[in-house]
């Protein structure tokens, strides 16, 4: 039935018949414009099924139960499953999933919103594709709601006093919405994770939608039952806040987020108390401590003092406030310094 051309490196098929309901019923349900086409596809998953010994022990425990229908779906559903965490591409499938549920919804309950893929395309921010869809409220261009997809466990929640700025910078939930909103100049901005690829510190924050005043919003969906309840629910409440939100002459949150840096930054000074009660060879570890706090209250004051001048911030300035980018670059250089006494 099955001749290997190895000069070509093709598959040959000879006469090939299939005496399988289910099979039948798929391909007499489709044009027959695309059964060729579904044949060499089917072929190829069922391929890569069988190349998995998950996979593959379970067709042979199941081999006198295939002509069931149930027994076909747990096969359909268990390959799906395992080609999506297999998938290099699962992220930009995700986008692609949620854009189109999306648009789906609009149309369902008669809104004129609009969800867009931002691709490759930079934003705001030079040379920065954060920010993966771009829903526009009410069809406006100028109302904008940010959405960033990340089905990535190695992401963290990452609230602003935990955050260590001397340590190698890693994407969280917190700075991929500070991101996506100053990157898309946005109203509003959510971050969708998937259950099944989420990590803990995401889940301890909230298991269904969460909200971070002045942040965004966090949605986690189950992509592989279609079950996107979350993210529905998350972008009608980040769609209200984009409606009706007014600016305050003081923005009280944002004040908030600058004053719990700034409590972080002092309870660290209290480890130099710590560092000098050690042994004498710990200079270098107390002249360095001392120093970053002094480059952290220099830094915070100054965004303090921009706040209070003009009772905000603006996006751009929240993220850079943040990232605290340039700060660690100054210590960088001070770091040495002490390393060369």
């Amino acid at each position: 039935m099955i001749k290997l051309n190895q000069k070509l490196k093709r598959v040959e098929l000879q006469r090939f018949e299939m005496d399988n309901p289910i099979v039948f019923n798929y391909f007499d349900n489709l044009p027959a414009t695309e059964r060729d086409e579904k044949l060499v596809r089917a072929l190829y998953i069922g391929v890569l099924a069988l190349m998995e010994d998950r996979i593959s022990a379970f067709l042979s425990k199941t081999s006198n139960e295939l002509g069931t229908e149930l027994e076909s779906l747990k096969i359909i559903f268990e390959m799906k499953k395992e080609l999506f965490y297999k998938s290099t591409i699962k992220g930009s499938l995700a986008e692609d999933d949620i854009a189109k549920f999306l648009n789906e919804y609009f149309i369902s309950k008669k809104m004129p919103d609009r969800a867009l893929l931002t691709g490759n395309a930079a934003g705001a921010l030079a040379r920065n594709k954060t920010g993966d869809i771009i829903c526009e409220v009410n069809g406006d261009p100028e109302l904008k709601i940010a959405i960033e997809c990340k089905f990535d466990k190695s992401v963290k929640l990452g609230p602003i006093d935990s955050r260590d700025l001397f340590i190698r910078k890693t994407d969280t939930a917190w700075s991929q919405l500070i991101e996506s909103d100053a990157n898309r100049n946005s109203k509003v901005s959510l971050i969708v994770f998937d259950i099944s690829l989420v990590d803990n510190s995401i889940l301890k924050f909230c298991e269904n939608v969460g909200y971070i005043p002045e942040i965004g919003f966090i949605a986690i969906v189950d992509s592989q039952k279609g079950d996107y309840t979350n993210l529905v629910i998350a972008y009608m409440l980040a769609r209200d806040i984009a409606l009706n939100a007014k600016n305050v002459e003081l923005d009280k949150d944002v004040l908030s987020v600058i004053v719990t840096r700034i409590i972080k930054d002092i309870n660290e000074i209290k480890i130099i108390k710590t560092l000098v009660e050690r042994n004498i060879d710990t200079n270098q570890e107390i002249l360095k401590q001392i120093e970053k706090s002094m480059l952290l209250m220099d830094f915070n004051q100054k965004y303090l003092n921009q706040f209070l001048e003009t009772g905000t911030l603006t996006k751009k300035d929240l993220l850079d406030f943040y990232m605290g980018d340039a700060v660690k670059d100054e210590y960088k250089m001070i770091e040495k310094d002490i390393l060369n006494f």
